[in-house]
């Protein structure tokens, strides 16, 4: 077992950690007090190959792998967590259509997906069901050669902005099994949009109930066959968890970082602070921390893309472990640099506030517990 990158792996998350650090670090505090959706810096990322990493080369996207995603998502957060987090989700809903889409469906979309000329929104999520995913009321009811979606979708990143929305839909009985999948293009009749959510952190990227009143789609929408959503709904999720779990990671390193620096130049009591003890063993647990989170994030990343039998559980035990241990590294972090960790304009302050959301999003922590207890009370 070689726990060591390759050589491309080390290049791509070089190359990802030189364009964060050069064209959204500058940027990001001020996307962030403004409440900017940096679009064309998404763009620049995406002409990198990073809107599409998994994605077939043929249809625009980079042919990479999970942990080539995960090293990705990781050097991107260490700039901006928040507008990292959407690019996960982009990457999320062209892997969903290339794997599980027509090839009209591929040609029609993944394109403009993997360069960003096209933005897209996941749309699970409902005012009455968040974690019971499978309990979604949205329907897709048959209407001659199409369907027509009613119904509303929450918390939804890029609601309102995004020019593609794939959307989970009930197209027959109650359970996971009358659930399907479906793109719905910006402009169709009966789409609408709620007002921007204010939220605690993700200020980069915009939030918004997405609705559906009589909205009428093509057949050729539907995504994979009917009643197979709930399925595709999970398979993606699997690899959103890991990438969300790199994002804590990339914010958590860069947290880790400054700390050190503040610790070795600052002086207190006469003394450097990286002399005291108490410090440095704090420091040296939030390093261990993020090592043990990283490995089991790669580890994860591993089994998707072999289709491990365990991928869906190591992705859960991933997305817990690197989400917990990522906040928490971030506010040991702040505690360190005291009332400077705390100011609106240090990283570590946005940091924190953009990590808090990782332990709820892409399925909560506790349903993460819920999914790995499950797992090992089978065997």
């Amino acid at each position: 077992m070689d726990f060591e990158l390759s050589q491309e792996q080390k290049a791509i998350r070089e190359s990802a950690k030189v364009f964060a650090d050069t064209e959204w670090a500058p940027n990001a505090s001020s996307w962030d007090q403004n409440y900017i959706f940096p679009i064309d810096a998404l763009k620049q990322a995406a002409s990198l190959g990073f809107a599409g990493i998994y994605v077939r080369e043929d249809y625009g996207g980079s042919g990479l792998g999970r942990i080539e995603s995960a090293l990705v998502f990781e050097a991107l957060s260490g700039a901006c967590a928040s507008t990292a987090a959407y690019l996960s989700i982009q990457n999320m809903v062209a892997w969903i259509i290339d794997k599980y889409g027509s090839d009209d469906q591929r040609n029609n979309w993944l394109p403009g997906l993997s360069s960003m000329n096209l933005f897209a929104s996941y749309c699970l999520t409902e005012p009455g069901s968040g974690s019971d995913a499978s309990s979604l009321r949205t329907t897709a009811s048959r209407e001659g050669s199409g369907y027509v979606l009613n119904g509303t979708k929450a918390f939804i990143s890029g609601g309102g902005t995004s020019d593609v929305y794939l959307v989970m839909a009930r197209t027959g009985d109650s359970g996971s099994h009358g659930i399907s999948c479906f793109v719905v293009e910006k402009g169709t009749p009966g789409l609408s949009f709620g007002a921007p959510e204010k939220k605690l952190g993700w200020h980069s990227q915009p939030t918004a109930m997405v609705m559906f009143d009589d909205c009428k789609i093509s057949e050729s929408n539907l995504v994979g066959s009917e009643g197979s959503g709930f399925k595709i709904a999970m398979d993606g999720l699997d690899g959103g968890r890991v990438n969300i779990a790199a994002c804590s990671l990339g914010a958590a390193s860069s947290s880790l970082s400054i700390a050190r620096d503040h610790i070795i130049n600052r002086e207190q009591f006469g003394r450097k602070l990286s002399d005291f003890q108490a410090l440095r063993f704090k420091l040296a647990d939030m390093a261990t921390d993020l090592s043990a989170a990283q490995l089991m994030v790669w580890q994860a990343a591993n089994k998707i893309d072999k289709n491990s039998a365990d991928a869906t559980v190591a992705s859960a035990m991933a997305k817990r472990l690197a989400t917990d241990s990522g906040f928490s590294i971030v506010n040991n972090a702040l505690q360190l640099l005291g009332g400077y960790g705390y100011l609106a304009d240090h990283p570590i302050e946005r940091h924190l506030r953009d990590l808090r959301v990782h332990q709820i999003l892409e399925g909560t922590n506790e349903i993460m517990r819920v999914i790995i207890a499950r797992k090992i009370l089978e065997e």
